[in-house]
């Protein structure tokens, strides 16, 4: 079994064939089962344009959806133990004085609010790469990257602020999606120096530990956890949106690849024959955009085809899903880690626009349902992405996808 696994981990793991030791000892962390994300509660922030490098006050947008409390309540009657709350640094680092105090005061209230419940909490801690000063890139893109210092500063207030709530209540994910290739020294160099903050500041808090590479499956498993006991009680998170052709399609931010913003009727499962239907599908939107030229449309035409080959030929269902998630399951048993110390910390697929036809809603369901089975199956906790927005479980009136509650295995308590 072991050396199958070993297989399974080819190329991904770094220490596989030096034999690994086991990382799970010391104390239990928290446990973290069924949770939802409550972005952008402490995100969408006013961030002054260059060369400033401050915010406008406050520094989190009016506009944008914020839980009530009513909205956590139901929350937690539909079964949700946990809630992972997202948390741009940039203000927490740009303010001092009585103004951070103010953040810190309101970030305080939010977990309280959340602990009310009966809820657990995950403070999460997730840079904007879309700002131009206070960046992944800037925080923790190395140890010597130039706000590291201040970064590792506030994530050890942040570990004494969640410990004086309780560390049977509270944890601590110091960072989201690191940017650094998958087993890169310097993100383990970056994840130490914040742990040992963390812990030094936090003694029986439970952390979160993650890999490179965007959180990946494969950044986890070029994770090294021998390395992390000292760390204990301690979480493994990865993230998971497998096959993004269909949990991103209709996604416009994502430029690098711009063939994503026309996908649409991309099928769950990706039975083959329902190829030619999908291919029309984009190309009626493609026709029906006037925009963007023909030459960019050819161009991205050619890409989504060879994709939807591809994606057809795999024929993802939920076996496809469980063979993804292998490779986590691998990595946990050859170093001893119990599923039940991993969290898949986010999982999703795009609502669109009005073309989210009463079929792509049934899709939606269908995958996120057999998501969240295979978690389970495998043993891992899980955090659903999003409460809002075009991920979210509820729509710009907080009303709840009824559809989406029972995809996630969740109901009203009785």
């Amino acid at each position: 079994m072991r050396a199958n696994r070993r297989e399974i981990l080819a190329g991904g793991l770094a220490v596989a064939g030096a034999g690994a030791l086991p990382a799970a000892s010391g104390p239990e962390p928290l446990p973290l089962r069924r949770g939802i994300a409550l972005w952008p509660w402490f995100s969408l922030t006013t961030e002054l344009p260059a060369p400033r490098t401050d915010y406008a006050w406050p520094p989190f947008q009016a506009d944008r959806p914020v839980p009530t409390r009513d909205d956590l309540r139901r929350l937690a009657g539909l079964g949700f133990d946990f809630t992972r709350l997202p948390l741009d640094p940039g203000p927490f680092v740009a303010f001092t004085g009585a103004r951070r105090a103010e953040l810190l005061g309101t970030l305080s209230a939010a977990i309280d609010a959340v602990l009310a419940t009966g809820m657990r909490v995950l403070v999460n801690v997730q840079a904007n790469a879309a700002t131009h000063h206070y960046t992944p890139d800037a925080f923790y893109g190395s140890d010597q990257a130039p706000l590291y210092p201040a970064y590792r500063d506030l994530i050890a207030e942040l570990a004494r602020l969640c410990t004086r709530k309780g560390s049977g209540r509270v944890a601590l994910e110091p960072v989201n999606e690191p940017p650094q290739a998958c087993g890169a020294g310097a993100w383990n160099r970056v994840q130490a120096g914040l742990l040992t903050a963390a812990r030094a500041a936090a003694p029986d808090l439970t952390l979160v530990a993650t890999g490179a590479c965007g959180s990946l499956v494969s950044g986890l498993t070029s994770l090294d956890p021998a390395t992390l006991t000292r760390f204990a009680p301690l979480l493994y998170t990865f993230h998971f949106y497998e096959p993004y052709l269909f949990s991103h399609q209709g996604a416009t931010w994502l430029t690098e690849e711009p063939f994503y913003r026309w996908l649409n009727a991309v099928p769950w499962p990706g039975n083959p024959a329902r190829m030619p239907e999908t291919l029309g599908a984009i190309r009626a939107r493609m026709m029906a955009d006037t925009k963007i030229p023909r030459v960019e449309k050819a161009r991205d035409l050619t890409v989504i085809e060879a994709k939807l080959r591809d994606y057809f030929a795999a024929e993802p269902g939920p076996a496809y899903l469980m063979k993804e998630l292998a490779p986590v399951s691998a990595w946990a048993d050859l170093y001893g880690i119990p599923p039940r110390n991993v969290l898949m910390g986010e999982f999703g697929a795009l609502r669109t626009d009005a073309r989210y036809t009463a079929s792509r809603a049934a899709d939606r369901a269908a995958y996120l349902g057999d998501v969240r089975r295979a978690a389970e199956h495998a043993g891992f906790g899980w955090s659903f992405w999003n409460l809002f927005d075009g991920l979210g479980l509820m729509d710009d009136a907080h009303v709840i996808d009824p559809a989406l509650v029972a995809a996630l295995g969740l109901g009203a308590r009785p």
